[in-house]
């Protein structure tokens, strides 16, 4: 038949810190995704990285910051507030940066699911990390 349905609950405590620094909240996965929910602490900046080979979808949930993403010479920094949702397509340089008025909170989704720690690599990005 297919895959095994699942039902969880955000757990109380980070699972992982990312590859950019952020907390990761580990949910469900599939054989063709899986979703966590990233938090990065007020006025922290995240490192900069790339993916080697997944996709990701991010949905804001709380608190305000920014993002900056680069493919080639297309570059572009968005603000981050609850609601927004944006994409990360393989290969897409990022970083991130939540205000200094509390925690930015999103959930994300990759596809395929995260492969391991050598998934992403950092890069340059426009400000310096905390």
């Amino acid at each position: 038949m297919g895959e095994n349905f699942g039902t969880g609950q955000l757990p109380e405590k980070a699972d992982v810190v990312a590859p950019d620094g952020s907390d990761v909240r580990v949910l469900l996965g599939l054989a063709r995704g899986s979703m966590a929910h990233f938090e990065l602490a007020g006025g922290r900046v995240s490192r900069a990285v790339a993916h080697r080979q997944v996709d990701e979808l991010w949905y804001v949930l709380s608190g305000t910051g920014e993002m900056w993403r680069r493919q080639g010479d297309r570059a572009e920094t968005v603000a981050l507030s609850a609601g927004t949702c944006l994409s990360i397509p393989a290969g897409t340089r990022f970083q991130f940066r939540a205000s200094p008025a509390g925690p930015l909170a999103a959930l994300g989704v990759t596809m395929p699911p995260w492969p391991g720690d050598d998934e992403a690599y950092e890069v340059d990005g426009p400000w310096p990390a905390s």
